[in-house]
């Protein structure tokens, strides 16, 4: 029988800072080592609360047994999610009259195509999901099932889906960087937390994550650095 979980509120500081962070004036907000401040401070809680707990691989959904299915799965949840919002991030949002240009100017555009296909891009998606699913998300779950006797309501507690799901979209580098395309990052969260919580697999969100930003990555380059 896997101990009690211990600091799951740990989870609650990365949420604060995030809050915080648009209390701030806006010349502030626009320092670089600002808009990453929430996301530090989210790594900071993760390492405190692996040191405070035992079985941290099955806590997160990094056993070894899981990676063959958490892949499968995985796959095929980028490839179907990258091929939407490919087509939401080319055709719906030029439709709607939002500009997607900007997108040639940043960071990850930078980044020469072969460091960034797979390998940055799999190395972000490790972290991020670690991060706002796999800590985020998975503390919250954990704190939010003792409010509820329904089991249902215990294994997929809706609270901790959409909080840390609005947390991943409106982080303020993810904010600052891709603008009003920000707001895809929710449905994306809500998804990959869902299936997190749906399997306890969290070679799941990272798979999905990683395909999906390759793929969308490849067709926003192809069309607009053509």
């Amino acid at each position: 029988m896997q101990a009690e979980e211990r600091g799951a509120a740990l989870a609650l500081l990365p949420i604060a800072a995030t809050l915080a962070y648009y209390a701030l004036p806006e010349w502030v907000q626009a320092q670089r080592l600002v808009q990453f401040v929430p996301q530090l401070i989210a790594y900071l809680g993760l390492a405190l609360w692996a040191w405070r707990n035992t079985a941290i691989a099955t806590r997160v959904g990094l056993q070894r047994s899981q990676w063959s299915a958490g892949v499968k799965l995985g796959v095929v949840m980028g490839l179907l999610l990258g091929g939407f919002n490919a087509f939401v991030v080319l055709h719906l949002v030029p439709f709607l009259g939002w500009d997607i240009t900007f997108l040639k100017h940043t960071p990850h555009a930078r980044v020469p195509v072969l460091m960034m296909v797979p390998w940055f891009i799999m190395g972000i998606a490790l972290l991020v999901e670690l991060n706002f699913r796999g800590f985020v998300l998975g503390r919250l779950a954990a704190l939010e099932a003792t409010l509820w006797s329904i089991e249902p309501l215990r294994r997929l507690p809706p609270l901790a889906l959409v909080t840390s799901a609005l947390v991943f979209a409106f982080d303020p580098f993810m904010v600052v960087t891709f603008r009003h395309l920000h707001w895809i990052a929710v449905w994306d969260g809500l998804i990959w937390g869902f299936f997190w919580l749906l399997t306890r697999n969290l070679y799941v969100p990272i798979v999905a994550h990683a395909v999906e930003v390759i793929v969308v990555y490849s067709a926003v380059r192809s069309v607009l650095m053509s």
